[in-house]
């Protein structure tokens, strides 16, 4: 079989777009004729209704899609999801299935040609299936023979560092407890996870500042904000039930100012699908002040707000700053107050493509208000400077005394449902030492202490075959990394991949030497175990562990559980573990109580986790506690604005998600709130930009990136004018994550630089 004909790419063909005036709101009954109908599509009406009725309720099943938070007691009866967790369900539980006899109708070859689109519509993979070397098919294989050949390819290497462990941010805290146990008593910390590519940047600056990795704002808060700032994020897509919260701020007197390059429709207006009696009306209006700031231009945004904030506070003292809140909890403030100076509004006014009128009545707003909410995403955290975005908004929220209070704080909005609960369990491949001495003391074994390689550092070690192992814990490995032919490279070096996967998806075409799929339970389906039916807990957002309950039966009887899953490669790999595997597995209460033993905030773990809602991790800065900090208080800090300068012929690309999309799953061709039906070849530009270019609408462009003189291309995408900065641009990912160098990455965090791709536009 050649390597050259299978496609790591999705396929440069168009599919016959369609272009349509762009929405006034957001939501609506829109969002709930195309929710209903993927999934009845998929499952057909009656399992649809029984999915939705569960759907994030008490006793029901968490949301595969998104980490945003449930609200704590009253769950909305009509519907406490939105359209994109609609959709997700629905792929997870559609009646279509991927069988033997699918694999052996259709070759790796043929399958790499298709779309992502149409890979993933084909269902639920119902068997576990080995691709041997030198086959150009799948075929059955039994879970005893898969784990004793990942076993025997595990202990054959050279040493444990050879081999990869990646984790998806859907896997659940038992799930993840025990692949993390597995992997360190296997003898290494290579455990790479999604996190290193989206919000790494947000842990590093905000462990470094406040003490704790993760947001200190509760859903509640957002009742009691005077001001919540979103940047670099677009909700009414990614993160959909964001936008009650945002409405509830409204009503509650609050203001919302939003920052980022394109305007999203559902940060303008916005619909309640809970309230029939508003289905009609014109929405409610979200966004107070809007500022298109260019991309990577939020430092300079930010160092414009702090400089203004300083000179209005110098002529008016003690009107602007918290100086109780500064001189008792935090550190460094004079010194960023001072490194203000070395910058001029003048110099910093032409990265951010805005007028200083807008930015001074940002301030103003600032300034007026003390209890103020910070919200990012990935339009912050995929930046070379990106520790340095977040890092800048901490410095406005600490000279605001806006933390560690009812109504403010920090909300990183993470992605992956579980995301946040795989770190907290031990998916990280930077372990602290206090984590690694309880494992050792609970579970008799030495635990590794290097430090091993993060997303970047894992693809690099397999191009240059120092790794010769990879095993993905659920995600599409391929289509969420940068540079994707080299990752492809990188992969396809490895003597074994593995895949633990629900739905069949591109990176089961672009494999090592042999490769695995095992197909596992979805978070719909009962997981029913020795003891019984079990459930699995997961983290949210804003640190609230909680219960989830699939009620399904199983979309086939030879599926396994990831906590079975990973019990079995365990006992097939290693030889002298006193760890009682499959005993763990015959009951997750007691997975439970060994995490309860060896991480913190876990006390009566299996009681409180059987709460109605669950309950709260600790938060030191929700508590106004800074002390886990290098100072033990809460640190200001020096941040660099963007350095990258742009030839006059060049522009910044970004990559984003379309609104039938959900990270790497594409539930659909549509992009309906910017107006893109049927087409996800397309590239968003100014039309300015588009005039000094000699382009015009729709015309066929291929995309060129450089970085260090190296030329990445992506051909056959059709140009869009659109609302978005000179010299600013857009287009989806996967399509466009081969022009993202594997050397382009985040200072501190190594995050891809997905949002700061230098790219020059050359005429199809």
């Amino acid at each position: 079989m050649s390597d050259k004909k299978i496609h790591a790419q999705p396929p440069e063909e168009l599919t016959g777009i369609k272009l349509i005036d762009i929405p006034k709101k957001a939501v609506g009954t829109k969002a709930i004729k195309s929710a209903l109908n993927h999934v009845f599509s998929e499952t057909g009406v009656s399992k649809g209704i029984s999915l939705l009725q569960n759907l994030n309720q008490i006793n029901g099943f968490d949301c595969p899609g998104c980490a945003w938070p449930d609200p704590d007691e009253k769950r909305a009866f009509l519907a406490e999801y939105c359209e994109n967790g609609a959709k997700a369900v629905a792929e997870e539980a559609t009646k279509n299935r991927v069988s033997p006899l699918f694999f052996a109708t259709h070759s790796v070859q043929e399958m790499s040609e298709w779309s992502d689109y149409k890979i993933g519509k084909n269902g639920r993979i119902t068997h576990p299936m080995i691709l041997r070397e030198g086959s150009n098919n799948y075929e059955e294989i039994s879970w005893k023979e898969a784990f004793n050949l990942i076993g025997k390819e595990l202990n054959s290497l050279s040493s444990p560092d050879e081999a990869i462990f990646y984790t998806s941010g859907r896997t659940s805290n038992e799930a993840a407890y025990l692949y993390q146990l597995f992997v360190r008593q296997f003898g290494t910390n290579n455990l790479p996870d999604c996190s290193n590519m989206c919000h790494e940047s947000s842990g590093s600056a905000l462990s470094e500042t406040l003490g704790i990795g993760k947001g200190s704002v509760t859903l509640d808060d957002f009742n009691h904000a005077d001001l919540v700032i979103v940047m670099g994020q677009n909700p009414g897509t990614n993160h959909p039930r964001m936008l009650t919260a945002l409405r509830d701020t409204k009503k509650n007197g609050g203001k919302i100012m939003t920052i980022n390059p394109l305007p999203e429709v559902g940060l303008m207006n916005y619909v309640d699908p809970q309230n029939p009696l508003k289905w009609l009306g014109s929405g409610d209006k979200l966004t107070d002040l809007f500022l298109q700031v260019k991309i990577n231009g939020d430092v300079a945004l930010l160092k414009i707000i702090l400089k203004l904030m300083k000179e209005k506070e110098n002529k008016e003292p003690n009107t602007v700053f918290n100086h109780q809140f500064i001189k008792e909890k935090t550190h460094g403030v004079d010194e960023f107050l001072n490194d203000l100076d070395n910058y001029t509004i003048e110099e910093l006014l032409p990265q951010t493509g805005l007028s200083i009128e807008t930015i001074k009545e940002a301030t103003e707003l600032i300034i007026n208000n003390d209890k103020i909410i910070i919200c990012w995403a990935m339009g912050l955290t995929q930046h070379k400077n990106a520790v340095d975005n977040i890092r800048e908004l901490v410095n406005l929220l600490l000279l605001k005394g806006s933390i560690g209070k009812k109504g403010a704080g920090t909300c990183p909005v993470r992605g992956h449902s579980n995301v946040q609960g795989d770190r907290t369990m031990g998916i990280w491949e930077k372990p602290k030492d206090s984590f690694l001495d309880n494992l050792e003391k609970e579970f008799n074994f030495k635990a590794p202490r290097k430090h091993g390689y993060d997303v970047v550092a894992a693809i690099e070690a397999m191009h240059k075959k120092e790794a010769k192992v990879f095993i993905g814990m659920g995600g599409n490995f391929i289509s969420a990394t940068p540079d994707t032919e080299y990752t492809a490279e990188a992969l396809r070096n490895c003597n074994l991949t593995v895949q633990v996967s629900t739905k069949l998806n591109r990176s089961h075409l672009v494999h090592g030497k042999q490769a695995l799929i095992l197909p596992c339970l979805g978070r719909s389906e009962k997981d029913i175990q020795a003891s019984g039916e079990q459930f699995v807990s997961v983290e949210n957002s804003m640190g609230v562990v909680h219960q989830s309950n699939g009620h399904l039966s199983p979309s086939s009887s030879e599926l396994l559980s990831e906590p079975a899953i990973v019990a079995g490669i365990a006992e097939a790999t290693l030889k002298n573990s006193t760890t009682e595997w499959k005993s763990l597995v015959t009951n997750y209460d007691l997975i439970r109580n060994k995490i309860e033993a060896t991480i913190p905030g876990f006390d009566n773990y299996n009681k409180r986790v059987r709460n109605k809602g669950g309950f709260y991790l600790p938060n030191n800065a929700r508590d106004n506690n800074y002390t886990p900090t290098a100072t033990g208080k809460a640190n200001f800090t020096l941040n660099l604005p963007s350095d990258v300068a742009l030839d006059n012929n060049q522009f910044m690309l970004m990559t984003i998600r379309t609104h039938d999309q959900y990270n790497t799953t594409i539930y659909g061709l549509n992009d309906r709130y910017r107006g893109v039906l049927n087409e996800r070849r397309v590239i968003f530009m100014n039309p300015d930009d588009m005039k000094n270019q000699g382009l015009s609408k729709l015309d066929k462009v291929n995309l060129v990136s450089h970085f260090k003189g190296e030329r990445r291309i992506a051909n056959g995408f059709l140009v869009i004018p659109y609302s978005i900065p000179r010299q600013c641009t857009a287009t989806y990912f996967p399509e466009a994550n081969v022009l993202v160098p594997i050397q382009s990455k985040a200072r501190i965090s190594h995050t891809p630089a997905s949002k700061t791709v230098i790219i020059t536009v050359e005429k199809g």
